[in-house]
């Protein structure tokens, strides 16, 4: 059984005139079909408008399908008492992590979730202990959140959703609003936290160099999902991307270029590492029949 199951899902909303009259109906997402399974990171891309928030926030719940069935640990998110253990399954991390972070200390924040669920005091604190240095926070936690960089804050963000201990992280744009290098930390603890503690992620990115990792890659674009497969699978697609208005990691695109200019590499490469290995049995090669020639 997967943990995010959708079947033929649609979600409408109505947009409104300024005199408060419906003018049109949007759907935002279009008959979607997914089967995600424990354990896996799963990287959901688009340009903006594409669907991808809309249907991070059907995973938990915060919004429920018009239409089709969307079922979150074998839960039906129609139904209301599904709710609360929807979210405790499902923990979810926004785009801004000032929206999420409201204790004055971070220890206490990220104790905070645990509190309202009921949870023994000194279970509390043993869950903030193990949160904290997943994410590599546990130095910080008397400081005040205010004073922490903003992918500091988002680490605190995630952290507070893991005390939670959901089977599920959705990451709706986690980096959206960060540097290069709050944006590698947040990236690299949802990368621990799905190896380490087997926690399935689900992060959606405009970001391509973010997904490379990932098990499975779903692309959408008005409210569908219109390419899906590993990273290389779906990256090996330039042109197709090009067309959802979208990019490939910098190093495939450069490969993809030496590659239309006649140099001999493999169809899709993802790294900087693997580019230059590459690059470097063509030398070797090159070497080899140049010394045969002589």
């Amino acid at each position: 059984m997967g943990i995010i199951e959708a079947a033929k899902l649609i979600f409408e909303y109505a947009k409104y005139s300024e005199e408060g009259n419906i003018e049109s109906v949007v759907r935002a997402i279009d008959g979607i079909d997914l089967d995600i399974e424990p354990g896996q990171f799963i990287a959901i891309l688009g340009h903006n408008g594409s669907g991808k928030s809309t249907l991070a926030k059907q995973m938990n719940a915060i919004l429920t399908p018009t239409d089709g069935t969307l079922y979150v640990d074998g839960k039906d998110t129609r139904r209301e008492e599904n709710i609360w253990p929807i979210r405790q399954t499902a923990g979810m991390v926004f785009q801004n992590p000032d929206n999420q972070i409201i204790g004055t200390v971070v220890e206490e924040d990220v104790g905070f979730g645990p509190e309202n669920m009921g949870v023994p005091t000194e279970e509390i604190w043993e869950r903030v202990e193990k949160s904290l240095k997943s994410v590599g926070m546990w130095e910080y936690r008397k400081n005040s959140p205010n004073k922490l960089s903003g992918g500091q804050k988002q680490r605190v963000a995630i952290a507070g959703v893991v005390a939670m201990r959901p089977k599920c992280i959705v990451l709706d744009e986690p980096t959206a609003m960060l540097d290069p290098n709050g944006r590698r930390e947040v990236i690299s603890t949802a990368q621990e936290l799905n190896k380490k503690e087997g926690v399935t992620v689900i992060l959606i990115t405009h970001y391509m160099d973010e997904v490379i990792d990932a098990d499975k890659v779903f692309v959408m674009d008005k409210g569908k999902i219109v390419m899906q497969g590993t990273p290389r699978e779906i990256f090996a697609q330039v042109e197709k991307l090009k067309q959802y208005r979208l990019d490939v990691p910098q190093v495939t695109l450069l490969s993809y270029e030496l590659r239309q200019a006649g140099v001999n590499l493999p169809e899709c490469v993802l790294t900087v590492e693997e580019l230059l290995e590459e690059l470097e049995k063509i030398r070797q090669q090159e070497g080899e029949d140049h010394g045969n020639q002589n």
